[in-house]
């Protein structure tokens, strides 16, 4: 006999959703915005694109900027965490060079520009918020304290206003993009923020 399922747990209506199906209806999202950009990222062509209905893409986002949200945030980083070093300063500076790979892309560009036009209280931009720059900073709050730990940053640090210091001088670039995020401004940010948290 088969026992019913409980309502907290019950499926959505439609067929199951197919992990599979997740990762064409992304590559899809992707290609879309690398080979056209932001504004022909529809729901209609992204479906199109992964060979599936359009009801199918909303069974995973709600609306376009949602999965290209998820677009960026599945691409590969250039470094992924189980390769980092033991070292918390050379995992910060590889933890900040991955952010500027992942948003050097087409994707990362193109989300970046859906970013800077949309009104901060939009889901767009809180998704951004909350799982990309708030996810950065949240590994690196782990990487700073690790220092704390291993004595090659102050112990009397305050870990926050470091963060503020690395992160926003990296997101401020990203939105305003009036100058490239990349590995040489990764370094010599990092070089020039450190000098002033190292021990006395």
């Amino acid at each position: 006999m088969i026992e019913p399922v409980k309502p907290a747990d019950a499926p959505r209506r439609g067929r199951p959703r197919d992990p599979q199906l997740r990762e064409a209806i992304l590559d899809a999202a992707r290609a879309l915005l690398d080979e056209q950009g932001p504004a022909e990222l529809t729901m209609e062509a992204v479906a199109q694109r992964a060979g599936v209905g359009k009801p199918t893409v909303y069974r995973w986002w709600p609306n376009r900027h949602a999965v290209a949200m998820a677009a960026l945030m599945a691409a590969p980083a250039a470094a992924p965490a189980e390769r980092r070093p033991p070292d918390a300063l050379q995992a910060l500076q590889q933890q900040l060079l991955d952010v500027a790979y992942t948003l050097a892309t087409r994707t990362g560009r193109h989300v970046t520009s859906i970013i800077a036009a949309a009104d901060p209280a939009t889901e767009v931009a809180k998704a951004f918020r909350h799982h990309f720059v708030l996810a950065r900073r949240g590994e690196g709050r782990d990487c700073l304290q690790q220092a704390i730990q291993q004595g090659t940053l102050r112990a009397d640090l305050n870990v926050e206003v470091a963060l503020d210091q690395i992160y926003g001088a990296l997101f401020f670039r990203v939105l305003l993009g009036h100058a490239p995020v990349d590995e040489a401004f990764v370094r010599a940010l990092l070089a020039q923020v450190l000098r002033g948290l190292a021990p006395g």
